[in-house]
């Protein structure tokens, strides 16, 4: 009997974009013997649509005219199982329902990634692939996984945090001068894709790249530049209980930051059309794997056992389970490492990393499915509700407080 897995992609994010690609890329190296796949598109307004047009890259060019052949769904619990409805938009239009079994979400950013998505999926009893919800919020937040990584004695940098109240009252530029040399990185606190990050030269600079940031979120992390920058990546799978690491990569870089157009619009969005056609072996080198790179990334077999310990390392610190990627920064003169972030749902889920130490993509999605299903077979030897008969003998009295 087949699996009946949702794949939830999309949503309110400025990286919508960059899932979809990264979704249809999945759907077409899923292993169709074994898995009903129900794509799931998340509107940028948060409504969810479902059907077959969501499969093929192709349709995206016109999203208003791919959604008419949709149907808008939404999820429904009925005792122990879950169910994905039709919302019927006619007088005389019928609902339908589809059994999931688990759901696969595919998304990268804010409203999704960061445990809003996951938390929701909590609540309507499913398992989903993916690190629960305060990994997936812990994940997403730069600075506060800077905490806890450097908490943990893992080598990050030293950062800044600073919200939009102390930007109107410029205390920012001082602050930093004082605790850091120029140049510096400015990013938004919970974005991924290398949205809103830049590097500052000098005051003015830095004002500007403040300006940016905060258009993208409330907080903004500001730390030292490494100079004799290098950026090595390294994707880990697997969960509390077990995780490995893959090969190493070194991206090529245009700039000194590593860009979004780098990532995904210089060949991404261009060529995801004709690579993430269904059957397409691992879905054409479109998305996250059209970017240039070095795999395996040229550094020194020492240095590639240390990212890979430290990948691990972090992923485990953090709790994360599936697929991550995690994102070092490297002094190519002094050979120092440092975890920059971690991708708790990474582009293209970094199956280009995992090809090289011998994990096929399909291999890949039937190992983090079967991470959500392992999941969900431990939650249920978990208690989360009992009951009780405090409601029958409660009383909000004259002051209407039922708590003492």
């Amino acid at each position: 009997m087949k699996i009946n897995l949702a794949v939830l992609f999309g949503g309110k994010s400025v990286e919508h974009e960059v899932s979809v690609i990264s979704a249809v890329q999945a759907m077409a190296n899923l292993d169709r013997s074994k898995y009903e796949v129900i794509p799931v598109y998340i509107t940028k307004g948060n409504e969810f649509y479902s059907g077959a047009a969501l499969t093929r890259m192709e349709a995206y060019k016109d999203i208003p005219a791919m959604l008419k052949t949709c149907d808008r769904v939404g999820f429904r619990v009925r005792g122990d199982r879950t169910y994905l409805e039709t919302e019927p938009e006619g007088r005389f239009a019928k609902r339908s329902s589809r059994l999931i079994d688990v759901a696969f979400p595919i998304v990268h950013g804010t409203n999704v990634e960061d445990g809003a998505l996951q938390g929701f999926l909590e609540t309507v009893n499913l398992a989903y692939v993916g690190p629960n919800v305060l990994g997936s919020a812990v994940g997403m937040d730069k600075y506060v996984m800077k905490v806890l990584l450097a908490e943990a004695k893992l080598p990050v940098l030293p950062g800044m945090r600073f919200s939009t109240s102390e930007w109107e009252d410029d205390a920012i530029v001082g602050q930093v001068e004082q605790a850091y040399p120029y140049p510096v990185i400015v990013k938004p606190v919970n974005l991924g894709s290398s949205v809103g990050i830049s590097k500052a030269s000098d005051p003015t600079e830095l004002r500007d790249a403040c300006d940016l940031a905060f258009t993208f979120s409330r907080h903004v992390l500001i730390e030292p530049a490494v100079v004799n920058l290098r950026e090595i990546n390294c994707s880990v799978v697997g969960d509390a209980d077990q995780a490995e690491a893959s090969e190493c990569e070194e991206p090529v870089m245009h700039d000194a930051i590593l860009s979004y157009a780098d990532k995904y619009v210089g060949g991404g969005g261009a060529k995801a059309a004709k690579g993430a056609k269904a059957g397409g072996g691992a879905g054409g080198k479109s998305g996250m794997a059209s970017l240039a790179r070095a795999i395996p990334a040229p550094i020194s077999p020492d240095q590639r056992e240390q990212i890979r310990a430290l990948a691990v390392d972090a992923f485990r610190c953090l709790d994360l389970a599936g697929v991550t990627r995690v994102d070092f920064l490297m002094d190519g003169l002094t050979g120092d490492v440092w975890i920059n972030e971690v991708n708790t749902i990474p582009g293209s889920l970094a199956f280009y990393l995992w090809e090289p130490v011998g994990v096929a993509y399909p291999q890949l999605l039937d190992r983090l499915i079967g991470l959500a299903l392992k999941r969900r077979r431990q939650a249920a030897d978990v208690t989360y509700a009992f009951d009780s008969n405090i409601l029958a003998g409660a009383s909000l009295g004259s002051k209407g407080a039922a708590k003492r």
